[in-house]
């Protein structure tokens, strides 16, 4: 168990796990200093976290708590699996004081905790939709009920609440309902509808030390597809998890499942998940991911659709799941350090994940489209509120992702300005400065504030396809550097060492599988890891769907601190291309002929900003793909 007085609050402890290559470091050994994602995790211990526990007592998720504790007769209030918000907004205050005191945070975290505790039975069941009236119901229905995803959501809060705080009130209380499910499971088939109790008993089995939670999620796992829970795709309950040749059904079910079995075989080694899980990683990303990194094509059963199934304007992609996204990839880079889980992490952050919250953190996207007319815009809450306090744990936690430590060294997954301090195996300290303006540069200066012979792992970007150049005090480093690949420095390291990474950023067009139909004859716009996109707000009156990208033409980057709370936008000439006269009153026609090498339409300014950023400013219609020239 952790030392209290010296908590290691990692995001997926795999210190201890076997079959790990690497483990994370402490979520305290690292400062984020950056321009970029700094202030967003200050404004989400300042104004967020605050806002959302505002939100849990004005829609009374914390009322069912009391209720449940016999505080007051106040009717159960919202959905079955309102539980599970305050859990997760639990873990993201756990993750939040980790990095630093909070008394008004850590009062807030203590009520709830309070509540929590008077509403746990003396058996450790817990659950506030089945109190009282409710109790006969208890484990009836696994699969539409969400027990299992509550209790995987109140352990991963209690896991850590302990890490962060050295506290262990909340961690006894996820213990009691584990030893609960545990001795109501072990020898009962079952799996939950909905997945994450998986993950949720392996974390706590490695905070404890105790093997029968790991064991009731294998249990979990090796009982899904058996028919247990209808047999049906959208709970992928259709085959056994190890015979699945590619994710269907509910996204976010369909991502947190996999991330159980990937902290199972890290945990077992079990060569059959490791097969089922690289072919369900390969298949979803050739197939089925948005440019965005953003999933679920969807809005019926908020589901994975069929190969290059991917429709902008009726695109699902849950913030949930781009969430989900995250904390699958970051378990499979803990497996072998292999850079394209870090690339599908970073797409996934900056882009699908991102643009799910507001530039002022009070307003929420549950699905997020890649084109709209104006109509979609953030909310400050749901009825089904799964997505903020869900933000909230990932932006509270986003430390804990930029390195990693092996029997090598230390490992670099992402980039900007911070200060780390992490402990090596040997019992010294590694020490890193890195200075950035990522990601709007890629200049990335690396200065080492220690000594001793280890190596540095520097992850080289996929979207960096040519140009990357690597220092060493000033002088060029031989070798390649691969994009998709890290690069190694093995060295005897001294205090003052810079390493000078420069990763080109131009402004790159992407085209799409020409199987994924509504692209076909566009291109999207990227620069380093963001994808761009044109909105009304920069054209007004101007019908989007008229702009036609010429060939050739290059666009121009240029930062604006002024816009959108400071981003780089891209600038250039585009043409206008408006139906002509003969589509008026007309839906269909004989192509008429043309004459060969004509340019159709007039010039017109195009502005493209950071995807993550639309609809933070007057309704008007976006766009992530755009007509272009042959």
């Amino acid at each position: 168990m952790n030392d209290p007085m010296n908590p290691m609050a990692v995001v997926v402890d795999t210190s201890r796990s076997p079959y790990a290559r690497l483990r994370p470091v402490p979520l305290t050994a690292v400062t984020l200093t950056d321009p970029f994602w700094a202030p967003r995790r200050n404004l989400n211990r300042q104004v967020t976290l605050p806002t959302q526990y505002r939100l849990l007592e004005e829609t009374g998720r914390l009322d069912n708590f009391r209720r449940a504790a016999g505080q007051t007769d106040l009717p159960f209030q919202g959905h079955c699996y309102n539980d599970s918000d305050v859990y997760k907004w639990l873990e993201a205050v756990a993750w939040t004081l980790a990095t630093g005191p909070d008394p008004h945070l850590s009062d807030m975290a203590d009520t709830a905790i309070g509540l929590i505790a008077a509403a746990q039975q003396p058996d450790g069941y817990l659950n506030t939709y089945f109190a009282r009236e409710r109790a006969a119901e208890r484990w009836t229905n696994l699969r539409d009920m969400h027990e299992l995803y509550c209790a995987g959501h109140l352990i991963q809060a209690a896991v850590a609440h302990h890490r962060a705080t050295g506290n262990d009130r909340l961690l006894q209380i996820a213990r009691r309902l584990a030893d609960h499910l545990c001795n109501l499971f072990a020898q009962r088939p079952a799996t939950p509808g909905h997945p994450e109790i998986e993950m949720a008993l392996v974390e706590l089995s490695r905070e404890t030390g105790e093997m029968k939670y790991r064991r009731q999620a294998q249990q979990f796992l090796d009982h899904r597809g058996r028919g247990l829970i209808s047999g049906r795709e959208y709970y992928q309950d259709h085959r056994p998890f190890r015979e699945m040749e590619r994710l269907v059904g509910h996204a976010v079910r369909a991502l947190y499942l996999c991330a159980g079995a990937t902290d199972l075989y890290a945990e077992t080694g079990e060569p059959a998940l490791r097969v089922a899980l690289d072919r369900l990683w390969t298949h979803l990303t050739a197939r089925q991911t948005y440019l965005s990194g953003g999933l679920g094509s969807r809005h019926e059963g908020e589901a994975l659709g069929q190969d290059y199934e991917l429709p902008n304007g009726r695109a699902y992609a849950e913030t949930c799941a781009a969430i989900a996204s995250v904390m699958w990839n970051w378990r499979l880079l803990m497996l072998e350090g292999q850079a394209r889980y870090a690339d599908a992490m970073e797409t996934a952050l900056y882009n699908a994940f991102l643009a799910g919250i507001s530039l002022d953190g009070q307003a929420y996207f549950y699905d997020n489209p890649l084109a709209d007319d104006g109509s979609h815009r953030r909310q400050p809450w749901f009825d089904c509120a799964c997505c903020p306090p869900n933000i909230a744990r990932l932006l509270a936690s986003l430390p804990g992702y930029f390195y990693s430590l092996s029997s090598e060294g230390v490992w670099v997954h992402l980039y900007a300005e911070n200060r780390a301090q992490m402990p090596w195996t040997d019992g010294r300290t590694i020490c890193l400065a890195q200075h950035s303006r990522y990601p709007w540069d890629g200049a990335i200066t690396i200065q080492v504030e220690g000594e001793g012979v280890f190596s540095l792992f520097l992850r080289i970007p996929a979207w960096c396809e040519e140009g990357a150049s690597l220092d060493l005090n000033g002088q060029p480093l031989p070798g390649p550097l691969t994009p998709g690949r890290y690069v190694e420095i093995r060295r005897d390291w001294r205090p003052g060492d810079a390493v000078h990474l420069e990763l080109p950023m131009p402004v790159c067009r992407i085209e799409c599988h020409p199987y994924v139909a509504e692209n076909s004859g566009r291109v999207a716009l990227k620069r380093g890891p963001l994808l761009y996109c044109v909105e009304g707000a920069d054209h007004p009156g101007l019908d989007l769907r008229d702009l036609l990208l010429p060939a050739g033409e290059s666009l121009a980057a240029e930062f604006h601190p002024e816009l959108l709370g400071g981003v780089v936008a891209l600038h250039g000439l585009a043409r206008l291309v408006p139906p002509d006269d003969g589509w008026q009153g007309r839906l269909y026609r004989t192509v008429p002929s043309r004459s060969p090498g004509s340019s159709p339409g007039y010039a017109h300014n195009v502005t493209a900003i950071p995807y993550y950023a639309w609809a933070n400013r007057q309704p008007g219609p976006m766009a992530v793909w755009l007509r272009s020239e042959a």
